[in-house]
C-alpha cells in the first residue's frame, strides 16, 4: 500500500512519530548548547509541522500543545535562555506527542479527547516557564491560534518526502519469503558452474579426437591405405570437428548464461537483503533520551554519543539488540559513571560520556559501549564471586582478568549490594549473553580502573545469511559459524600430546583438549590421516575444545535455512544449507557441541582424537547430573561429588539437562532454577511427570531463599531444596547421601 492511499489520520501519525522523534534529538543536544540557531529553527520547524498536521485532522489538543512547544522555541531563538525545568517540560510534551503514533487510526481521536486536561495542563506549564524579561517582546512571536490561517502555508514536510519517494508498505513475512527466494536463486545460479566446466571439458576431450583422427588419416595416407578407408577417415575426422564447434559453441553460450546468472543473482540477493537492513540509528534513537533520564534519576550527569549512524543493521538483529544494548547502557551510568563530585575530584569533566559505536569490519558487525566512568575493580570482582559462592577464595585468586570477566554474565551475579529500579538484581548481563547467543554472537570485556569498561559485541551482519567453515567429517558435509571458530589449523602428530588418555596441544600457551568430530556426532569413524591432523577451534563462554574433522573444504558465505520444525531440535545442529554447488550440509551448533562434549567427560567416555583407540571406559561409582548455567557452580559441584567417588555429568540449562536425563542412567539430578531455554522448576516438572524417570531423586540448588520459592520448587517434585546461599559441602553430600546412599 502506498503513502498515497492512507487516510489523513494515518498520515499524522506517521508525520508525529517522525517528528516528535525529530523534536526529542533536537532538545537533547540543544541541552548542550542551548543558543544553537540550527537547532533551534529545526525545533520550530517540527513542533510546526505538528501543529499544523494536528489541525487538518482535527486535534485541536495536539494544536494547542504543538503551539505552545513551538512558543517556547520562538522565545529562545529571541534570546530566552532554556534551562533544565524548561527541557523536562518540553521533553514531556513530545513524549504524549509521540504516543500518538503508538495508537490505532480509530483511537486516536478518543484517546487525545480523554487527555484533554492533561494536554491543556502541560501546554500552559510549558507557556508559564516563560518568563518575560522587561523590555523583551512577548516570549511568542506567532498571533493567537484563532487569529491562525483556516490552512497552513505549507504540508507536513514528512508528507511530501513520502510522495515523491513512492514508498510502500509490506509485510514483513512476504519480505522475508523474497530474501529466501532471492538467496535461494543465487544458490541455484550457481550450480550451473560444474556444468560449463563438464562442457568444456567435453569440448577439449572433442579437440583431442579430432587431432588423433588427423594423425591417423596422415599415418595411413603415408602407409598407402585404399581410398575408402581413407574416406571413411576422413569422414569421421569431419564429423568430429563439427561435433567440436558445436560443443563449443554451445559452452560458449552456457558459459555467457552462467556469467550473467550469477551477476543478476548476486544484484537480485543483494538488493533484497538491503531492503531489510535499517540504519544503526533507527534503532537507538530512544537512547540518549533514557541515558539522559536515568543518569538524572541517580544525581548524575551524563551524555550518549553515537558514532556509525548510517551503518547498515539487519532489521531483526537490530530489534534483538535493544534489549541487550539497553542493559549495557543502564549498567554503564548507574555502576560506571561516577557523581558529578566524584569526578571533579577524579580531574574529570563533571558530565561523564557514554559512547555507542556501530561499524562493519571483516564481514562482521561491531557494536561497543564504552564509559569514562570508574572502570571494573578486579579485586572487588573476586570477592563478589567469592561471597556468591561462585568461586573459593583460592580459585578466585587464580583466575585471569578474562575470566573473571565471564562472572559478569552469570545469571544473578551483581557488584551491588542492594537493589534499586535501575540495577543489583543480575539479570541485566545475562540477558545480554544469552541475546548473543541467539544471533551467533559473542562479546569482549575491557575495563581500566579510573579510566572506564568497554564491551565489545561481534555479530553477523546478517540471520538470513552466514559464513562459515566448511569441512568434512565422515564423508559428509559439515559447517561451523565462522564467528564461533577460533582457528583453524593442521596440527603434526608431535604437537600432540596425551594425558590419561585423552589428546590436548597448546593453544595460545593453553591445553586445548582435542576430540573427534565423529565421536561427538556419533558417526562412524574414518581412516586415519597419518601425521597431520585438521583441528577446528571452537569456544563458548566457558570452554575451548580442538575439534579433529576430515578435511577443511574452505570458508563461503551460506543461505541459513532451518530445519524442519518437525523434527525438533538436533542435538548439535544449528540449520541446514546448500553448498555452492548444490551439495546440502548441517550447520553445527557450537552451544550444543561443547555440551556433547562435557557429556562425554563426564561420563568418562572421551577417547583419543585421531592418535588411537578409545580409552576403556572406567567403571566409578553412581552417575549425578548437574545441571547449571554457571560454569563455576558446575565445576565446584562435579569436583566436590567426584571427590567422593560419584560419577558426574553436568549440563549447561534445562533444556540441555532435560535432554541429558531422558538418555538414562542416572541416579540424582542436582538442578538450578534460573536457567536459559527452560529453568529448573521446568525440568523437574518434566523429569516428574516422565513414566521412565519420576522415580529418579531430583535436587534443587538454588539463589533463590524465599518460602514460596522452595514450596514452588517441592509442588514442581523436587525432593530436597538447597539454597546457594547457606551452601556448605557437608549439606550437599548429606543430601546426596541419603537420597541414594554412598558411592
Amino acid at each position: 500500500m502506498s503513502h498515497a492511499d492512507l487516510s489523513m489520520v494515518e498520515l499524522f501519525r506517521i508525520e508525529v512519530e517522525n517528528q516528535a522523534a525529530e523534536i526529542i534529538k533536537g532538545l537533547l543536544e540543544l541541552e548542550r548548547d542551548a543558543l544553537s540557531p540550527k537547532q533551534l529553527q529545526s525545533l520550530m520547524r517540527s513542533s510546526h509541522s505538528i501543529k499544523g498536521a494536528a489541525r487538518l485532522v482535527n486535534l485541536p489538543n495536539a494544536v494547542v500543545l504543538a503551539h505552545a512547544m513551538e512558543d517556547c522555541f520562538s522565545a529562545a531563538q529571541k534570546g530566552f535562555k532554556l534551562k533544565r525545568p524548561h527541557f523536562d517540560l518540553l521533553l514531556k510534551g513530545a513524549d504524549h506527542l509521540a504516543r500518538i503514533a503508538l495508537l490505532d487510526e480509530n483511537k486516536i481521536a478518543a484517546w487525545i479527547a480523554d487527555n484533554t486536561q492533561t494536554y491543556s495542563e502541560l501546554a500552559g506549564s510549558i507557556r508559564s516557564s516563560m518568563t518575560v524579561q522587561e523590555d523583551e517582546p512577548p516570549a511568542s512571536g506567532h498571533p493567537p491560534e484563532k487569529d491562525a490561517p483556516p490552512h497552513e502555508p505549507h504540508l507536513p514536510t514528512a508528507e511530501v518526502e513520502v510522495v515523491e519517494e513512492k514508498a510502500l508498505r509490506i509485510n514483513a513475512e512476504l519480505l522475508d519469503r523474497l530474501i529466501g527466494l532471492a538467496a535461494e536463486f543465487l544458490v541455484e545460479s550457481r550450480r550451473l558452474a560444474p556444468f560449463v566446466h563438464t562442457l568444456l571439458r567435453i569440448v577439449r576431450r572433442q579437440n583431442e579426437l579430432t587431432g588423433r583422427l588427423e594423425g591417423m588419416e596422415r599415418r595411413l595416407r603415408e602407409s598407402g591405405t585404399g581410398e575408402h578407408d581413407l574416406e571413411l577417415l576422413r569422414v569421421a575426422r569431419q564429423v568430429s570437428a563439427d561435433n567440436a564447434a558445436g560443443i563449443a559453441t554451445q559452452w560458449r553460450l552456457l558459459e555467457g548464461f552462467e556469467r550473467r546468472s550469477n551477476q543478476l543473482s548476486r544484484q537480485l540477493y543483494k538488493e533484497a537483503t538491503t531492503s531489510r537492513m535499517r540504519p544503526f540509528a533507527e534503532g537507538v534513537a530512544s537512547f540518549p533520551r533514557m541515558v539522559r533520564d536515568i543518569a538524572s534519576e541517580l544525581g548524575k550527569s551524563a551524555r550518549l554519543d553515537i558514532v556509525g549512524q548510517n551503518t547498515l543493521v539487519d532489521r531483526d538483529i537490530l530489534e534483538m539488540l535493544q534489549a541487550p544494548l539497553n542493559h549495557l547502557l543502564r549498567n554503564a551510568i548507574d555502576h560506571g559513571i561516577e557523581s558529578p563530585d566524584e569526578r571533579m575530584t577524579a580531574d574529570k569533566s563533571a558530565e561523564g560520556v557514554i559512547r555507542l559505536e556501530a561499524r562493519h569490519q571483516a564481514g562482521m558487525l561491531f557494536v561497543a559501549v564504552e564509559d569514562d566512568g570508574r572502570g571494573i575493580d578486579p579485586d572487588v570482582l573476586r570477592r563478589a564471586a567469592v561471597k556468591r559462592s561462585l568461586a573459593s577464595e583460592e580459585v578466585a585468586s587464580g583466575l585471569s582478568i578474562t575470566e573473571l570477566y565471564d562472572f559478569l554474565f552469570l545469571p544473578g551475579f551483581t557488584l551491588k549490594d542492594n537493589v534499586t529500579e535501575i540495577s543489583g538484581r543480575g539479570v541485566g548481563l545475562d540477558v545480554v549473553m544469552d541475546t548473543l547467543q541467539q544471533i551467533r554472537g559473542s562479546v569482549r570485556t575491557h575495563s581500566e580502573i579510573g579510566r572506564g569498561t568497554h564491551f565489545q559485541l561481534q555479530l553477523p551482519l546478517t540471520l538470513s545469511v552466514m559464513r562459515g567453515l566448511v569441512t568434512q567429517i565422515a564423508g559428509e558435509a559439515y559447517v561451523f559459524p565462522l564467528a564461533r571458530v577460533e582457528r583453524a589449523l593442521i596440527l603434526e602428530a608431535h604437537e600432540i600430546s596425551s594425558l590419561q588418555g585423552h589428546d590436548f596441544f597448546y593453544f595460545n600457551g593453553k591445553p586445548v583438549g582435542i576430540v573427534a568430530a565423529t565421536q561427538v556426532l556419533e558417526l562412524p569413524d574414518t581412516e586415519e590421516l597419518g601425521d597431520r591432523h585438521n583441528v577446528v577451534v571452537i569456544s563458548d563462554r566457558d570452554r575451548r575444545f580442538g575439534i579433529t574433522v576430515d578435511c577443511f573444504v574452505g570458508e563461503s558465505n551460506l543461505v541459513v535455512r532451518p530445519l524442519d520444525p518437525g523434527l525438533g531440535k538436533l542435538r548439535d545442529i544449528a540449520a541446514e544449507t546448500l553448498l555452492e554447488d548444490g551439495t546440502p550440509a548441517l550447520i553445527l551448533d557450537v552451544e550444543d557441541l561443547t555440551r556433547s562434549i562435557d557429556r562425554l567427560i563426564g561420563r568418562n567416555r572421551l577417547r583419543h582424537g585421531k592418535l588411537g583407540h578409545a580409552a576403556a571406559s572406567v567403571k566409578l561409582g553412581k552417575r549425578i547430573l548437574v545441571v547449571d548455567d554457571s560454569f563455576t557452580v558446575r565445576e565446584v559441584e562435579r569436583k566436590l561429588l567426584e571427590n567422593k567417588g560419584y560419577r558426574v555429568e553436568v549440563a549447561v540449562d534445562g533444556m540441555d539437562g532435560w535432554n541429558a536425563s531422558r538418555a538414562g542412567g542416572f541416579d540424582l539430578v542436582i538442578t538450578d532454577v534460573d536457567m536459559p531455554r527452560m529453568n529448573g522448576i521446568e525440568l523437574v516438572a518434566k523429569i516428574k511427570k516422565d513414566v521412565a524417570l519420576k522415580s529418579m531423586p531430583v535436587v534443587i540448588m538454588s539463589y533463590k531463599d524465599r518460602e514460596e520459592d522452595r514450596l514452588r520448587g517441592l509442588d514442581a517434585g523436587a525432593d530436597y531444596y538447597l539454597t546457594k546461599g547457606n551452601f556448605n559441602d557437608e549439606a550437599l553430600l548429606e543430601v546426596v547421601t541419603s537420597l541414594i546412599g554412598e558411592a
